[in-house]
């Protein structure tokens, strides 16, 4: 939990530098601009369509009406924010980390190698893999919600994994080989987790949740950036991939 909370404090103190605020702000005003195109035009539509499938079918037959109601307009409003979230996300992701993390890596990690691969293609596939699976498991989850509690749970855990999904490929691509990721990946999957389950609690908390996904890309960036440092031992030498391939020829 020590190195979730100092990838965090890092995050916030890199804030203190302005010109990373132009990074967190655009995707927040796409996602207010989606999260209400999407509550005018298809919230009623959602909820129609939430009452005339399982579980809410079930509960009105049982007499319990008002219950589906409730459960179909929380989920149809929690399905809003989950759609407007991962469309954030994916624009986070794709664009904006790549900007935050050559700001960050050079100026607060600058003794990192970079020995990974620079794919714009990989990114955005693992990004829609993500999503796509995510929303799978929103669908696959709806007959839980009849259990207290886990209409609330549920969602959370799911974003958890997505930001974990989403971000530490995204943040390590470029720095990291195939076996340090595979390490990274391997040794620190609870704190990434953890890590993504905080996030997805303050993309809950009203006006800072917009800026979560941009956020979320930023504190990625340190755990993972800060875990690779400690797997290399604290190398304090930079080189490219380019580089290696000349010194071996």
């Amino acid at each position: 939990m020590g190195k979730v909370l100092s990838a965090l404090m890092r995050s916030f103190a890199s804030l203190a530098r302005p010109g990373l605020w132009r990074y967190l702000l655009a995707p927040a005003g796409f996602s207010l601009l989606l999260w209400l195109g999407l509550a005018w035009f298809g919230l009623g539509e959602l909820v129609a369509w939430l009452l005339q499938n399982p579980p809410m079918t079930l509960l009105a037959s049982w007499g319990l009406v008002w219950l589906a109601t409730f459960l179909a307009y929380l989920g149809g409003w929690m399905l809003i924010f989950a759609l407007a979230y991962l469309t954030t996300a994916m624009i986070a992701a794709v664009f904006v980390l790549p900007w935050l993390l050559e700001k960050v890596a050079a100026r607060e990690y600058p003794e990192l190698a970079a020995l990974g691969k620079d794919s714009f293609v990989a990114a955005l596939w693992n990004s829609v893999v993500a999503t796509g699976l995510f929303i799978l498991g929103w669908f696959a989850s709806l007959p839980l919600w009849l259990i207290p509690g886990l209409g609330l749970i549920l969602p959370l855990l799911l974003l958890a994994w997505f930001n974990r999904k989403t971000f530490a490929f995204d943040c390590l691509a470029v720095h990291a080989t195939e076996a340090e990721w595979q390490e990274i990946r391997r040794a620190h999957a609870w704190p990434l987790f953890v890590l993504g389950l905080v996030l997805s609690l303050m993309a809950h908390v009203p006006l800072l949740g917009l800026l979560v996904p941009a956020l979320s890309a930023l504190a990625y960036i340190h755990y993972c950036l800060e875990a690779l440092r400690q797997l290399r031992g604290g190398a304090l030498v930079s080189i490219t991939p380019q580089q290696i391939q000349e010194s071996g020829t």
